[in-house]
């Protein structure tokens, strides 16, 4: 009962100062798997990073969304490692977000390099970038429009885009929900949802569609930070890919994430 009782005021105080906790970083790692029905699998390994040009405060916002909700402007940079066979596709990119002081406005960029590496054939470089402007009409909503593209050597091309991402609370919980657009040749669209159970602790699903990959992927995933700084998360996807080939495909991710 002792420990019981001691386990219990350590949870206590935990949750107490998680409110007042602050980070100005965040780095991560992830694995994934893809097994099509058929073709061989293929595997993924990506680490990240973000800084904030501020110390972002979790107050007592899901600690998820505690930088969006914080309007914490930040620099950030990925690598990514993908293994499909006799096909490496690697993918490497920084990005900025910037929440205009004493305002409600938004703008964000990034650009990325990806190089598809096939056997007994030139390397296909490609370069994608994108930039949006946004607003806040109300505390944890934000509409954004801009445009993304993609240049290599045997096509180019820009669409505009739109998205919204807004976290509320709906009985006493926190939810967030995103949804995206990109219209032109890319014509793609993207949903996402978020409940969380609690402040560390979330369960979602998600959708993705592009029309010109001939890609589309439904998605679970859940969240859970183990205390103020550590993370943990997982995804299975069920894929569709519509090309001459029609295949389909599951994924599986794991990520974790440490704050500091």
């Amino acid at each position: 009962m002792k420990k019981l009782a001691i386990a219990s005021a350590l949870l206590s105080v935990f949750a107490v100062t998680g409110t007042a906790h602050a980070y100005q970083a965040e780095v991560g790692a992830s694995v994934g798997y893809i097994d099509p029905d058929k073709g061989s699998s293929g595997s993924d390994f990506a680490i990240n990073g973000k800084y904030y040009f501020n110390p972002v405060q979790t107050r007592n916002a899901p600690l998820a969304e505690a930088a969006f909700l914080d309007r914490a402007s930040n620099v950030s940079a990925e690598a990514v490692w993908k293994d499909k066979g006799d096909t490496d596709d690697n993918t490497y990119g920084v990005g900025v977000e910037y929440f205009v002081p004493n305002s409600d406005f938004y703008v964000s960029g990034d650009v990325s390099r990806n190089i598809l590496k096939l056997n007994h054939a030139r390397d296909i470089k490609t370069t994608y970038y994108s930039a949006e402007v946004g607003y806040l009409p109300a505390p944890g909503f934000l509409v954004a429009v801009g445009a993304k593209g993609y240049d290599n050597k045997f096509d180019d091309g820009v669409d505009p885009t739109i998205r919204a991402k807004y976290v509320t609370q709906v009985g006493g919980n926190d939810i967030n929900l995103e949804a995206g657009a990109a219209f032109g040749d890319l014509d793609e669209f993207n949903l996402a949802a978020d409940y969380y159970i609690d402040k560390t602790f979330s369960v979602g699903a998600d959708y993705y569609d592009n029309d010109l990959t001939k890609q589309r992927e439904f998605g679970v995933n859940a969240r859970k930070f183990f205390n103020q700084q550590m993370s943990l998360e997982g995804r299975i996807g069920f894929g569709k890919d519509r090309t001459v080939a029609k295949n389909d495909y599951n994924t599986f991710g794991v990520a974790a994430k440490y704050r500091f």
